[in-house]
C-alpha cells in the first residue's frame, strides 16, 4: 500500500478560541477512526515554539532552515492506503474535522519502509 501525507499550514486553521475544543475532539475522532481502520501511520503538529535546526552533510548543525521551508508549521498525518481515491476520502474527513483545507501528497514507494 502507498503512504500519503495529509497536511495543513498553521495559517489555514482559522477558528475561534471557543471552537478549538470541538475541533480537537473532531480531529481526534478521525485519527481514532483511522487507527481502528488500520491505516494510521503517524501524525502530529509541528511544535512552533522550538526553533528548527539544519544539520548539514558534514554533520554540523545551525539554527537555520532551507529557505523554502521558513514557514514549515501546522499539522500532518501519514496514512497508508490502497488508493489515491481512499486518500482523498480520508483527507476530506480530516478537512471537515479541522475546519480547513488539507494538502494531500503521495510518498514514493520504498520497499524498506
Amino acid at each position: 500500500m502507498t503512504k500519503y501525507l495529509v497536511s495543513f499550514p498553521s495559517r489555514a486553521m482559522v477558528i475561534e478560541e471557543k471552537d478549538f475544543p470541538a475541533v480537537a475532539d473532531a480531529a481526534h475522532a478521525v485519527i481514532q477512526e483511522a487507527r481502528d481502520a488500520g491505516v494510521y501511520v503517524f501524525g502530529g503538529g509541528i511544535n512552533e515554539d522550538v526553533r528548527p535546526v539544519l544539520v548539514s552533510g558534514d554533520g554540523s548543525a545551525s539554527p537555520d532552515t532551507y529557505p523554502e521551508t521558513k514557514e514549515f508549521n501546522g499539522g500532518f498525518t501519514v496514512l497508508e492506503l490502497p488508493s489515491r481515491e481512499a486518500a482523498v476520502e480520508w483527507a476530506a474527513k480530516i478537512a471537515v474535522a479541522c475546519r480547513c483545507a488539507q494538502e494531500l501528497r503521495e510518498f514514493q514507494y520504498d520497499p524498506l519502509s
